[in-house]
């Protein structure tokens, strides 16, 4: 594994996050920021890092209520605004000030507040499965499980549970893949039991009536992209981010967005398939040389 430091910042509320910060690149490089899914961590980056620590620099946080993050006192701040605060926060504590967003999911949509909000600070972007419109589909499959305690005996029957659920998402996986899927996902807790390592209560505001009517249009932020490289990666069997949109935010971004399907795959690409790391290459080629 490549190897990282532990790094904690403090964020405005109070509560002692946690990031992992991978050393690389030089002055002309900017550092990766690593944004993961919803209930996902910094340890989902981990393939990534494998590949491109010591070229570049990876800042990887676990967001307020995963994995070394503290818990929120009150769950209606686990909410992407909030995100974008404590994020603001940790990059102000590092002096960053021009980064590359790599964005899963609930990651992409804190890029696009990024760039609605900050827009100097992004040397290029990558969102991954994610966009402006969301399908009532996925959503509605985010709803079944978000928030579910879930507790296994060993790391197989996390994995075997894991591929019960998503084997539609990653179809052509084996067990040493859902074992490596459920490492990042799951911690041993202090009784040797295997347990979802997040608040449960990220999923409150999900369950709030009319949370997609009373979202702020996101539409516009495309045009924060335009000019700054830009890789939108959607899942050829995504349910969250239809081909539609996709290829609608390519349209409104124009030049310096790429849309690349990553076939087989469902919400989210892991960012180590042989078309996302190409994707990838191709956007640091793309931030390095223009």
């Amino acid at each position: 594994m490549s190897g990282y430091t532990d790094g904690f910042w403090w964020s405005p509320d109070g509560l002692r996050l946690h990031y992992r910060d991978y050393a690389g690149g030089g002055e002309e490089r900017p550092p990766l920021l690593c944004l993961p899914g919803l209930t996902r961590n910094a340890r989902d980056f981990e393939p990534l890092a494998e590949r491109l620590a010591g070229d570049w620099r990876l800042i990887c946080p676990d967001m307020r209520g995963r994995a070394e993050s503290a818990y929120a006192k009150d769950p209606m701040t686990y909410v992407p605004l909030i995100y974008l605060q404590d994020i603001g926060r940790l990059l102000a504590d590092l002096a960053v000030t021009r980064f590359v967003a790599i964005g899963t999911s609930l990651g992409g949509i804190i890029a696009m507040l990024v760039a609605a909000t900050h827009r100097e600070w992004l040397a290029g972007a990558l969102l991954n499965d994610v966009g402006p419109t969301l399908e009532n589909a996925g959503l509605a499959r985010i709803r079944t499980y978000v928030g579910m305690g879930q507790s296994h005996p060993s790391w197989v029957h996390a994995a075997r549970a894991l591929e019960e659920s998503n084997r539609d998402i990653y179809p052509a996986y084996d067990l040493q893949q859902w074992i490596a899927m459920a490492k990042r996902l799951y911690r041993l807790n202090s009784a040797g039991r295997v347990v979802l390592d997040y608040d449960m209560r990220v999923a409150e505001p999900l369950r709030l009536t009319g949370g997609e009517e009373a979202a702020p249009d996101m539409w516009p932020v495309m045009a924060a992209f335009r000019g700054i490289p830009t890789q939108i990666l959607r899942g050829e069997r995504s349910d969250l981010l239809s081909d539609a949109t996709a290829r609608r935010m390519i349209a409104e971004i124009g030049e310096g967005a790429e849309l690349t399907v990553v076939p087989n795959v469902g919400h989210a690409p892991a960012l180590d398939e042989p078309e996302s790391v190409a994707a990838i290459d191709r956007l640091l080629s793309r931030v390095l040389h223009g």
